[in-house]
């Protein structure tokens, strides 16, 4: 039982000032049987009194019914993700802490809900209340916005964008009429943003005409405290944003959440298109607190590179400072069109859409001087297309390649490397070096990172695809822009292309072919190791025979896993994962349907459909 004698606020408890038209009355036993008996008659379609029952109540019930909300049952679905990440949660942690701390005893829960209506905090001082709040899901990560619960006060004050107090048999589901809740709404202070409601909640017949009045004073505590916080931190940017216009004449922007300032050259520069993705892509750059730099292809053609200041105080980053340098245009790389067709690169061979695709952006942000990182799997190419890309352009210049494996022997030199304004440099598998070493590369590369001559020496580093080791990000932080090399098996109508250089490499001009049926094999394997596998393939096969036509009967015992037709790359894809599952369980098919969460008959039909054939020296059961 929760009967318990009544408890009301005292008004000097939280020192009130006068609040004139926010005091409500609660429900006497009469207007609450009247009430319950008006909602019966609503759910009943049957014709209600509106004096009976306030406008927006009766509204609220409407929009309730509308979205089809249970009136019967409570059924919040599943906890938000995230929700205790809140900005608006940190800056009334303290204000809630010292409620709950005046309100200890009494039978009153105070509610911080976000503008969805998720509960982000509750404190409550009574385990009676505490126990029926967590009996009827008004929790912290669950949802009270109507279109979930129905007409409370939480809801209905985001759906009227104003306060709100929903007292008993108002409430729409059933289990809510012991209950009575006034909520007011939290705006940010300068911008009037809603960024949430806060609520108190407490036993219907404990309801007290200053709730509401209660509600609305912590409000706006909680907004003074906004208003403190943004009032600092955007003092801090206007500074930070007026010292980068006076050190520097290019395009300057300023963003925060609620404020956006560029100068004149930046709003001669930016088509206004070009402003919102621009902004965008900052915007999340200068989330992770560290400056960065990137660089934003823009929709009317333009590139542009992107310094991401950020300007904040203790309380944490609020914005920051953007100073934008327009690269080119498609139109303007050195007064010619970017290439649409296929490139002639002196050693990195494909005419692919995808791969033609990767080269031509590597190509792009060669011209613009800008450096990339080039992920992709062993074996891809990363090296060679970066090489033949900077050969194409610059065949004097110099590339050097510098492996992780070997960084003994060339970190020491490095700071010499990097003091050379001509030439590439390659820095492969940065993802393998040591964390240390990791970090003296980045301190190494961090005076040029942001250099604007044109001749500076061009970087690229290469990294396997998959998660991003921590102690490798600031390195990875240097390099504006990532570009997914694709597997072979991506653009599998490469391979014979592939074939043929492989062939007048290896053999200088030699007469050497291979059977349409030898070549529907190797364009039917999945290739593991990329082209260097195949490359090695090509070698086997030119040490037995230098001339002539290569079967079937030619090609190495070690060709993998065969499908029976060329894939698109989105089966490809897919095919990958079957494979891989295959490989991962010994072949067998129903523990590899497992491991894909998918049915045994899913897992025979596309084994069929793809033709997928695993080789039999493995032991694999096919």
């Amino acid at each position: 039982m929760d009967e318990r004698p009544g408890h009301s606020l005292d008004r000097d408890l939280f020192e009130l000032p006068e609040v004139v038209g926010t005091t409500v009355e609660p429900l006497t036993p009469e207007s609450s049987r009247a009430i319950e008996r008006a909602r019966a008659a609503f759910l009943a379609a049957e014709p209600v009194s509106q004096e009976l029952v306030r406008p927006t109540i009766l509204a609220s019930w409407t929009r309730s019914a509308q979205l089809n909300v249970d009136p019967n049952c409570i059924d919040l679905g599943n906890e938000a993700a995230g929700y205790r990440t809140s900005s608006l949660l940190r800056v009334a942690e303290d204000i809630l802490d010292d409620v709950a701390d005046r309100m200890a005893g009494e039978p009153m829960s105070v509610i911080l809900c976000d503008d969805e209506g998720v509960v982000l905090d509750r404190r409550t001082g009574d385990s009676q209340l505490r126990h029926h709040l967590d009996r009827v899901w008004l929790a912290p990560g669950f949802s009270y916005a109507e279109s979930t619960i129905g007409t409370n006060a939480i809801g209905t004050s985001l759906e009227c964008r104003g306060p709100a107090h929903v007292f008993g048999h108002e409430h729409y589901v059933d289990n809510l009429e012991r209950l009575a809740c006034a909520s007011a709404p939290i705006r940010h202070p300068i911008s009037g943003k809603l960024l949430g409601v806060l609520d108190l909640t407490g036993w219907a017949r404990d309801a007290n005409a200053l709730m509401m009045a209660t509600a609305m004073l912590i409000a706006r505590n909680i907004q003074d405290s906004l208003l403190d916080q943004a009032g600092r931190g955007e003092v801090a940017l206007l500074h930070d944003y007026l010292t980068a216009c006076h050190r520097n004449r290019g395009a300057i922007l300023a963003v925060s959440d609620d404020l956006l300032m560029m100068n004149d050259r930046a709003r001669e520069l930016l088509d206004p298109a070009d402003q919102t993705p621009l902004i965008s892509a900052a915007v999340e750059a200068l989330a992770s607190g560290s400056r960065r730099q990137i660089v934003v292809d823009l929709p009317s053609g333009a590139t542009a590179r992107v310094h991401c200041r950020p300007s904040g105080t203790h309380g944490g980053p609020v914005g920051g400072v953007l100073e934008v340098h327009m690269l080119s245009r498609t139109s303007d790389f050195s007064g010619a069109d970017v290439r649409q067709q296929p490139m002639t690169l002196p050693t990195a061979v494909g005419s692919g859409p995808l791969w033609v695709k990767c080269a031509q952006a590597i190509e792009r942000h060669l011209i613009t001087g800008e450096w990339i990182v080039l992920s992709g799997e062993r074996g891809t190419g990363r090296k060679t297309l970066a090489r033949a890309t900077h050969q194409l352009h610059h065949p004097a210049a110099h590339v050097r390649v510098l492996d992780a494996a070997d960084h003994r022997t060339w970190l020491p030199s490095l700071a010499e490397e990097l003091a050379e304004t001509t030439g590439g440099l390659i820095l492969g598998d940065i993802d393998q070096l040591p964390a240390a070493v990791a970090e003296e590369v980045a301190d190494a590369l961090e005076p040029y990172r942001e250099a604007t001559e044109a001749d500076r020496m061009w970087l690229v580093a290469t990294m396997s695809p998959g998660d991003v080791d921590p102690a490798i990000r600031p390195l990875l932080d240097c390099f504006p822009r990532t570009i997914e090399v694709p597997p072979l098996r991506h653009h599998i109508e490469d391979v014979p292309e592939l074939v043929r250089h492989f062939i007048r490499r290896l053999t200088h001009g030699g007469d050497l072919t291979l059977s349409a049926e030898a070549m529907r094999v190797l364009r039917r394997n999945r290739w593991p190791g990329n082209v260097e596998q195949l490359s090695q393939v090509m070698r086997k096969i030119v040490s037995r025979r230098r001339s002539g036509v290569v079967e079937v009967s030619d090609l190495p015992t070690e060709i993998g896993a065969t499908v029976r037709r060329v894939l698109t790359p989105i089966e490809a894809i897919e095919c990958d994962a079957i494979v891989n599952a295959l490989l991962e369980t010994g072949g067998n098919k129903a523990d590899a349907a497992a491991l894909l969460g998918v049915s045994r008959a899913t897992i025979y039909r596309k084994v069929r459909e793809y033709g997928i054939s695993m080789p039999k020296r493995t032991g694999l059961k096919t």
